[in-house]
């Protein structure tokens, strides 16, 4: 298939700017398996949805506050994203300014912090940061929650809590698992009252989730690379939910990709390290069998992917109706539940 086969239109007043004020108060596109029928439901319905017997699987990865401003010595502004933390001190970031630094060059920081460019690696320039505090201590005192491009805003300090989820734990994403979102404490707890499993992988959300497939050939796209785990509990307890007949539930594109990373040996397999697994439809899915996830870009690979687990015709369709019905889009917005296509 063809990029352009995933376009479509959407009004920029569907594109959600700011979450609303109860995580919950979402609505929620149920797609049917059976008959394709769509339904318009509440957020807070999505417990109606679930078996006793199922797992749901979320992303535990926590979003740092990964924009940093500054300067050049020469006084130019700059606009740092941090891509992925390398160790306490070292990070490989996306860097914005009239003219690229060159390694050795210092950026000064807010509140007098500092950082070296030790080098380039491909588009992203390796930083290292000064002084005696961690870069943890650095960026609670300087960093930005990173907004994705399409909330065209400043973040505030509402985003510090509502771009993350109420289960974050594991530090290292610079992007929401955004499905994630919808879940407050209340829903956390009626979901395990009613005996529903949950269990989590981590996967820290890159900055390349947002970057256009730039090819119209989907076979020359090239995948970016992100950090996952996936650990033996959360085999043991996809393993238990089989066995009783239960669905495996994927909340999020990301629990998605690091549940179908672990599987690629044919079944799951508890592993960590980068994964780079581009779905588009025609793969074959291993593991999960129905998922949770917002309302994706035109022409990304997120919508490929949701396309290829619920069938490109359907999946279309789906998105016809959300816009219709002028459903919120994208970080912010509304969440669809959807099951694989046998």
């Amino acid at each position: 298939m063809k990029k352009s086969d995933f376009y479509y239109d959407l009004p920029d007043a569907l594109i959600a700017q700011q979450p609303l004020a109860e995580r919950s108060a979402s609505r929620l596109l149920c797609l049917d398996k059976d008959s394709d029928a769509i339904y318009d439901r509440q957020f807070v319905d999505f417990l109606d949805l679930l078996n006793v017997e199922d797992l749901l699987v979320f992303n535990n990865t926590k979003v740092i506050p990964a924009r940093l401003f500054g300067h050049k010595q020469s006084g130019g502004k700059v606009e740092i994203l941090i891509e992925r933390v390398l160790n306490d001190r070292e990070v490989l970031a996306h860097m914005r300014s009239s003219k690229s630094p060159k390694a050795g060059a210092l950026i000064d920081l807010d509140a007098g912090f500092q950082c070296t460019v030790v080098g380039r690696e491909e588009d992203l320039f390796h930083l290292r940061f000064n002084g005696e505090q961690s870069l943890v201590d650095i960026l609670e005192n300087i960093g930005h929650m990173p907004l994705p491009p399409y909330i065209e805003r400043a973040d505030d300090e509402n985003d510090q809590t509502r771009y993350q989820t109420v289960f974050a734990a594991q530090s290292g994403a610079v992007a929401a698992p955004t499905a994630g979102l919808h879940f407050d404490e209340a829903m956390m707890t009626r979901i395990k009252e009613k005996g529903v499993r949950i269990t989590f992988v981590t996967l820290h959300v890159a900055s390349g989730t947002f970057r256009p497939v730039k090819v119209d050939n989907l076979a020359d796209h090239i995948m970016h690379k992100e950090y996952f785990s996936v650990p033996e509990e959360t085999v043991l307890a996809v393993q238990q939910a089989k066995a009783r007949g239960g669905r495996v539930i994927a909340v999020g594109t990301t629990a998605m990709r690091s549940l179908e990373s672990a599987s690629q040996a044919g079944s799951l397999e508890a592993c960590q390290g980068d994964t780079n697994l581009f779905i588009t439809p025609g793969y074959v899915f291993k593991t999960v069998d129905a998922m949770l996830t917002n309302f994706h870009l035109p022409e990304s690979t997120l919508l490929m992917l949701v396309s290829a687990f619920s069938g490109y015709k359907r999946i279309k369709k789906v998105y016809q109706h959300a816009v219709v019905q002028q459903y919120r889009f994208f970080s912010y917005g509304d969440a669809m539940f959807i099951q694989r296509t046998e």
